[in-house]
This record gives C-alpha cells, sequence and structure tokens, in this order.
C-alpha cells in the first residue's frame, strides 16, 4: 500500500530480512482477497488499520525461481497525524520507517519496485490505474 504524509512524502518500511527498502505489504493467504490481504499486512507490520483505498497500480513482475507474480498497489491516502505516530514497525519482518520525498525513491527502491511505486503515484494523481509489466506501462 502506499501511504503519504500530509508533505506528498512515501512511506517506505526497511525489512529485516533483506537489504533496502520496500513499501508496505506482503503475500496473501490462501482464500484471502488482495485488499483484505494488504490491510492484514499493514496492521501486522505496522500496528495501524487505516482504510484500504482504491486500487492504484497492477503490475505483473516474473520471478524465475517462484514463478510470476501479480502485485497490486492501493492507496492508503495521506496518514493524519495520530495515525502516523501510532505506526510502530514489528520488529520482526520491519525493523524501520520513514517517509521520503518521491524524488528519492529511485535511490532507495529497486528498478521495478521504484517504477511502480512512481506509477501508482501518477494514477493517484491522474485518478486513473497503472496496468505495469515487470513495472514497465503496457500500452
Amino acid at each position: 500500500m502506499l501511504f503519504f504524509d500530509a508533505s506528498g512524502r512515501v512511506l517506505l518500511v526497511k525489512p529485516t530480512y533483506k537489504e533496502g527498502w520496500e513499501i508496505p505489504g506482503g503475500y496473501l493467504r490462501e482464500g484471502e482477497t488482495p485488499s483484505a490481504g494488504a490491510a492484514r499486512e499493514v496492521a501486522e507490520e505496522l500496528g495501524i488499520t487505516p482504510p484500504v483505498g482504491r486500487l492504484l497500480a497492477a503490475d505483473w513482475a516474473p520471478h524465475p525461481t517462484e514463478g510470476d507474480k501479480l502485485l497490486f498497489v492501493f492507496d492508503g491516502g495521506v496518514l493524519p497525524d495520530a495515525e502516523r505516530a501510532a505506526i510502530t514497525p514489528d520488529r520482526v519482518e520491519i525493523g524501520a520507517c520513514a517517509f521520503h520525498p518521491a524524488a528519492r525513491l529511485d535511490a532507495l527502491l529497486i528498478p521495478r519496485l521504484a517504477r511502480r511505486v512512481h506509477a501508482a503515484i501518477a494514477a493517484r494523481e491522474h485518478g486513473t490505474t497503472a496496468y505495469l509489466e515487470h513495472g514497465v506501462p503496457h500500452r
């Protein structure tokens, strides 16, 4: 999910089990819908339960060992001050979190994820949904 602060910065999380930054989210459980999975993952990882907004992006991502994936990015909206203050990384999967300007995403995220997040931000601004293949808009 994509969350923003009042300045438009994007919330990123730092996993404990790998290098780099990510956006909040994770894998679905059997029978779980993508929006329910997004809500569950945010609650587990960050301790907050904001509503899941509209779908911003769907990205087909090939993976050589795990199989191809279809990744969804939902709009978490602008988090109010009280909800931002309530964020508590679980310290099991997420060691830290911070809001970053969109201009810094390319330096903080792997290229495919950076492309996905930029496309989701643009979709949010234009009221559209982005369809991507390996992080690249499909036309």
